[in-house]
């Protein structure tokens, strides 16, 4: 057989090949459908302070680090544990709701919650809408019984019947009851990396960044605005943006979710004399202490902690992501979730002038009813939230304020929410149509960008 011969054969095989090759392509094509990727594996890509901390912040900072890990007993009595605990509480530690994928983050895969309730022979009953392998959460109550709006926030749980809580006998609030008349909101831990940076970006900047491409988002019926706070100041921290700075911020918390009191929040969340164990407040200055960490009180640590808390670095860069990148921002998401803010001229160099690719533009939105937790904070409404920041997003492993999805999928399309005689529709509503019309291979770049953040 020549050789021309034998040339054309293998041409013909060769086409022959590729032609049967493209229906099963196009095939398996067709039946592509984009899916979240899921938490990005790999050492965690947070944890460390900011680039160019100054000696003694990162005294403060390592200090903080560890306080925040402290688990908190009652009287301090058991052995490797802090002192103040209760009488009301969500957790017994700060790290315990911020630990994903390190401490200083979001909620843990699993939940700490259902532990600590009967630790040291504590007799709480897990409320049914805590679970092993849910978020972290905070229930408030949405209403007053006659009908005027509330927002406190219920602690689950309580120090009776603790070895180190001898003669404290208080009640869990009536969690089902509530949760029978849909009388509660839920939110999980917001991830504290980049605090510093947040707190740093001056008002005037988010000002301006709302004010930005008006008439691009007054067309696909962005709104948003600032929740201003007493005083004047914008708020940007917590899930509606309720607080501006970090050290009331976390003193708070530390109040509120664990029951410690400090000198910013002296009294005990609960009135029983009783239950009161430790002369308050229980976080305190050390007058003698060694160092300047060691004198002050855990709460001021926590400050510096989370304020030189550096925010996560993405994954490297593919060219699926690079598409991911270019797609979220040409269907709209970046007019709300904005790349980047600069940090104002602040004294301190770490915080100054810098870069913050929060993904953000700190200001609240409506969301429409499939979300309104019907909670009001300041000047942020009960269907309104800030913008989250989506920096660190590829290792969250719960998603949306209260957590109802691992999935970034779902997450997406839960911004979607047509009005009703409540509420108005989500102003994300254009821009998830305009998502959801993508292919589902540009669809899933986009879910590999946020993945990677």
């Amino acid at each position: 057989m020549s050789r021309q011969i034998l040339r054309s054969y293998a041409a013909l095989f060769l086409l022959l090949a590729v032609s049967l090759s493209l229906p099963l392509t196009s095939a398996l094509r067709a039946d592509f459908v984009a899916t979240d990727p899921g938490v990005r594996g790999g050492p965690p890509a947070a944890g460390g302070p900011l680039p160019g901390i100054g000696r003694l912040d990162l005294q403060f900072f390592l200090a903080g680090q560890n306080a925040f890990q402290e688990v908190d007993s009652v009287q301090g009595t058991i052995p490797d544990t802090g002192r103040g605990l209760g009488p009301r509480f969500n957790l017994d530690s700060c790290a315990g709701c911020h630990s994903q994928p390190v401490p200083g983050g979001s909620s843990p895969q699993v939940n700490p919650q259902l532990a600590v309730a009967a630790k040291e022979g504590a007799a709480n009953v897990v409320p049914p809408f805590v679970a092993i392998d849910g978020p972290v959460l905070d229930a408030f109550l949405r209403f007053h019984p006659d009908g005027s709006r509330d927002g406190r926030l219920l602690d689950l749980f309580t120090i009776a019947g603790r070895t180190d809580a001898p003669g404290c006998d208080i009640s869990q609030p009536d969690l089902e009851s509530q949760l029978a008349n849909d009388n509660l909101g839920f939110r999980m831990p917001t991830p504290m990396f980049g605090g510093g940076l947040l707190e740093s970006i001056a008002d005037k900047t988010i000002k301006e960044n709302m004010a930005a491409e008006h008439g691009q988002k007054q067309a696909l019926g962005i709104a948003g605005h600032p929740n201003t706070l007493p005083g004047g100041a914008i708020g940007r921290m917590g899930w509606k943006a309720e607080q501006k700075g970090i050290g009331l911020f976390v003193a708070g918390a530390y109040n509120a979710e664990i029951g410690v009191t400090s000198p910013l929040f002296r009294i005990e969340n609960d009135r029983d004399p009783a239950c009161h164990f430790n002369k308050t407040p229980e976080d305190r200055f050390h007058p003698g202490a060694a160092t300047l960490p060691q004198f002050v009180p855990d709460v001021v640590n926590f400050a510096f902690f989370v304020r030189f808390l550096a925010p996560p670095a993405p994954a490297p860069d593919t060219p699926s992501r690079a598409r991911g990148r270019e797609l979220f921002a040409e269907v709209g998401c970046a007019l709300c979730h904005t790349p980047s803010m600069p940090t104002a001229a602040v004294p301190n160099p770490a915080l100054r002038n810098k870069t913050a690719h929060l993904y953000s533009d700190v200001l609240v939105h409506h969301m429409g009813p499939a979300l309104a937790d019907q909670l009001v904070l300041g000047q942020a409404g009960p269907d309104e939230f800030r913008t989250a920041p989506l920096w660190g997003v590829g290792q969250r492993v719960f998603l949306m304020h209260d957590g109802r999805t691992r999935d970034l999928k779902e997450a997406i399309d839960a911004h979607h929410s047509p009005g009703d005689a409540r509420f108005p529709p989500s102003e994300a509503n254009a821009v998830i149509d305009a998502f959801n019309a993508l292919s589902e291979e540009q669809k899933q770049d986009v879910l590999e960008f946020l993945r990677g953040l």
